[in-house]
């Protein structure tokens, strides 16, 4: 399964997060991007946030004001190749010549998002509720510089 970076996403914390053409990816995240709430959001094994350009349209269809970055993900991918519900924890991604990540989870949504939601009903990209809807969390095993337009390789499928 292939796909491509569509945008980059970075804040100082809180969304919506802002597009930028590239970031360097080190363990502990995109440079430049902070998280506002370290309970829930950050560390090593959520240290990057994906979501899907597909799916953010299919949102967009039903109704729901959202964009890439406004749900917090911090690299928005597309392609025809990618096959959303099949990424699931433990499941590792190549970005570029030399990001590697690892699916760790998927990411809970919260009220912080609920504005870009019909009716603010931001459950509606929980895994539970709706499978293969999710953003997912990956921990860093190879850092490196990614830019729009790089390419995004699923190297095993569980």
């Amino acid at each position: 399964m292939q796909g491509q970076i569509v945008q980059i996403n970075l804040s100082d914390g809180g969304v919506p997060k802002q597009s930028v053409p590239s970031a360097q990816v080190e363990t502990s995240g995109l440079v430049g991007d902070r998280q506002r709430n370290l309970k829930h959001h950050g560390g090593p094994d959520r240290a990057v946030c994906l979501w899907s350009a597909e799916i953010i349209q299919m949102l967009q269809e039903e109704g729901h004001p959202i964009a890439p970055g406004t749900a917090g993900e911090n690299i928005t991918v597309a392609g025809a190749g990618l096959d959303w519900q099949q990424l699931i924890p433990g499941v590792q991604l190549k970005l570029g010549n030399s990001v590697l990540l690892e699916i760790t989870d998927y990411a809970q949504p919260c009220r912080t998002i609920a504005h870009y939601f019909k009716l603010r009903r931001y459950g509606r990209i929980s895994q539970k509720r709706y499978p293969g809807m999710s953003r997912l969390y990956t921990k860093v095993l190879s850092t490196g510089s990614v830019s729009v337009g790089d390419k995004l390789t699923v190297l095993n499928h569980m």
